[in-house]
């Protein structure tokens, strides 16, 4: 892998990742398009379900700066679709333009839709490379599936990628204070949210609900317009606060699981991709229990009042690893694959 693609890969994760969060059912996607040299003439991503996806996108970028003539490398995140969905099928756009060569950094992994992008574009005489074929791509194809996990736990298992995020203080109670909702940093509430942010709702559960009445909403990150998220409560309604309910159905799709054991199926009826676990340690230790998880962040703060992030994944790869704050995970010797 050239040094030119490997930093185009990493425009296309970061530009994709803007829009984590905003793109289900769809996969969140980048495209960079290169000249002949390298250089970078568009950097583009999927944006939302139903708008143009990366590729055709990054096209219409590339004819309003009059810059397609220029185009000989796109450089994909994910394999571009051969099928009409809501849109035409990317390889079309591609094809419309004189791209030579096309580096794709996931194969698409949707079982449910017409495949073979890559094939089709190698049969019409483009050059088709793969990281996985990349002797030292491993780190770049390994962010484009960080990027990629969510939608492809949805289409090959059925059910959303699910991370739990747990707060203990340093004698490993989620208590916080008397008076207060929380004990972490500012830094780590924001990192919080910045995740209820990249996800497409919240899984929490009765008691959280009586005891915390949380608004579940996102608030100290700028959050993507006009956003409905699901939220999913495992319990009986019956158990729940009725004006606490009230506002959480006025900015979210509530849902109730009443039985834990029904709950992947409840999300498999659903459009999320990736799902956030707030709730208290009844419902941590029923998901623990039943492996129903992927990731599991931890944020413990010491008894200095610094906290200390640890990630334990089901996974070879996390969607976390995109976040900014994963260098300080990544120190942690309770960072481990299990």
């Amino acid at each position: 892998m050239p040094a030119a693609i490997g930093t185009a890969f990493d425009l296309a994760v970061s530009e994709a990742w803007r829009f984590m969060g905003r793109t289900a059912p769809n996969p969140a996607v980048g495209c960079v398009l290169l000249d002949a040299h390298g250089e970078v003439l568009v950097i583009a991503a999927h944006h939302r379900a139903g708008a143009s996806h990366a590729e055709r996108l990054a096209v219409e970028q590339a004819h309003q700066m009059g810059v397609v003539e220029r185009i000989h490398t796109a450089v994909v995140t994910l394999e571009p679709c051969n099928h009409t969905g809501r849109t035409p099928p990317c390889t079309q756009a591609l094809l419309s333009t004189p791209v030579k060569m096309v580096w794709i950094g996931c194969a698409d992994p949707n079982p449910h839709v017409q495949g073979g992008g890559a094939a089709f574009l190698a049969e019409r005489g483009l050059a088709v490379h793969w990281l996985a074929q990349c002797t030292n791509a491993q780190a770049v194809m390994n962010r484009c599936r960080a990027l990629l996990a969510p939608f492809a736990s949805k289409v090959v298992r059925g059910r959303p990628w699910i991370t739990v995020k747990q707060a203990l203080d340093s004698n490993g109670s989620m208590l916080p204070p008397a008076g207060r909702t929380t004990f972490t940093s500012p830094e780590s509430l924001r990192f919080a949210h910045a995740l209820r942010r990249v996800t497409d709702g919240v899984i929490t559960a009765t008691g959280t609900a009586r005891a915390d009445r949380p608004d579940l909403t996102v608030r100290h990150v700028e959050d993507h317009p006009e956003r409905r998220r699901l939220l999913v409560v495992c319990g009986q309604q019956a158990n729940v606060p009725a004006d606490w309910l009230a506002g959480r159905e006025r900015v979210f799709d509530v849902r109730f699981c009443p039985d834990c054991a029904a709950l992947p199926d409840l999300l498999a009826q659903t459009e999320a991709l990736w799902l956030l676990v707030e709730a208290g340690p009844t419902l941590l230790e029923t998901l623990r229990r039943n492996a129903l998880w992927d990731d599991w962040l931890t944020i413990r703060q010491d008894a200095q009042g610094q906290d200390h992030f640890s990630v334990s994944t089901r996974q070879d790869v996390t969607p976390l690893s995109l976040f900014a704050e994963w260098s300080r995970c990544t120190q942690e010797a309770a960072c481990s694959l299990v």
